[in-house]
């Protein structure tokens, strides 16, 4: 009962902020101040997320990390007759480089990841690969989303940029397409909320801002749909309040609808919060001791660099120090 208080209030709690958040340029919209969300946001979350994104990784690089310690569930290499495994226990550098591919690109060490449960007193392990599958579907779907918005950045489109949407939409379903990576990161926060909603475990340990990340999440793609689908705002319009931010001769369009205020709003929010969130991991994976270091520990012997002599009080000294209180109380010394 404790627990679903405790979810209940969590889930609450982030989707009231969502709520505000979307509250804020709906009231800006009805006063007028669409012009604040325009011209002078954009600027102020991209330095938010600049300074943030530098600041923590700058504070994990300086991080020590005098030894190696990668995650590795393969045979190290030795001698030339023990057959290695040159990707889970990389020994050179392309291993790690094919390692980290892997790892990034398709989530290798969640496709091989199992969950335990007891089973009458017996632990039973089980598969997690629709983890895996609704995981990898979130990052490219959203991948290919961002992908497809540097349309607006760009004059004249790139042509990657065009073959990528084709691709994204080439069932041409509806009218305006509708894309199936929109279709894909809908599913896939779906499945991932609910997750988080329906494995005990993992209700335990979810706080406010992993639910709420997953609700502004969701909220950018669903107010995305809705300005596309629903409600279409005026392309041309949005590309040059775009091209006139990276001019720096901001402009503020005219017609936009409130929901796409809000949708603007999500995004510069989340650009700026991202920095200080768990969405940190994106980049965090690269500066990862336990998956970027090879394994070379039988190799070449690594020494410490901070390990500095320090002062020491050995078994003797103490016994020195305390013999007559030991033999007192009836502990046995090795000196009489």
């Amino acid at each position: 009962m404790g627990m679903a208080l405790k979810t209940v209030k969590d889930i609450g709690i982030a989707l009231i902020l969502v709520l505000i958040l979307a509250a804020l340029p709906a009231v800006l919209s009805a006063l007028g101040r669409e012009i604040l969300l325009t011209t002078i946001l954009p600027y102020i979350a991209l330095a938010l997320f600049l300074a943030g994104f530098l600041w923590r990784i700058l504070l994990w690089a300086k991080s020590p990390v005098p030894f190696r310690i990668p995650a590795t569930c393969g045979q190290e290499k030795s001698l030339p007759w023990i057959k290695t495994n040159p990707v889970e226990n990389p020994a050179g550098s392309m291993g790690v480089i094919l390692r980290m591919f892997l790892e990034i690109f398709f989530f290798r060490s969640l496709f091989r990841n199992t969950k335990m449960e007891m089973n009458s007193q017996r632990p039973v392990y089980g598969s997690t690969q629709w983890l895996w599958f609704f995981g990898l579907l979130f990052h490219w779907s959203l991948l290919v989303v961002i992908l497809r918005h540097l349309r607006f950045f760009t004059e004249p489109v790139l042509q990657g940029i065009e073959g990528l949407a084709a691709l994204d939409g080439f069932f041409a379903l509806a009218i305006p397409t509708i894309y199936l990576s929109d279709l894909a990161l809908i599913a896939a926060v779906t499945f991932l909320l609910a997750r988080r909603l329906a494995v005990a475990p993992l209700r335990y340990i979810c706080l406010v801002q992993d639910y709420f990340a997953l609700l502004l999440i969701a909220a950018i793609a669903g107010t995305g749909l809705w300005t596309r689908h629903i409600q279409p705002v005026d392309i041309v319009a949005v590309k040059a309040m775009v091209m006139g931010w990276l001019s720096f001769s901001p402009v503020a369009p005219q017609g936009i609808s409130t929901v796409f205020m809000i949708h603007l709003f999500f995004v510069f929010f989340l650009l700026a919060w991202f920095p200080h969130s768990k969405l940190m991991h994106a980049p965090g994976i690269f500066l990862s001791p336990t998956r970027n270091l090879a394994n070379n520990n039988r190799m070449a012997r690594h020494i410490n660099p901070w390990d500095y002599p320090v002062e020491v009080h050995t078994y003797a000294q103490y016994e020195d120090e305390f013999r007559d209180k030991m033999k007192a109380a009836g502990l046995p010394v090795e000196k009489e």
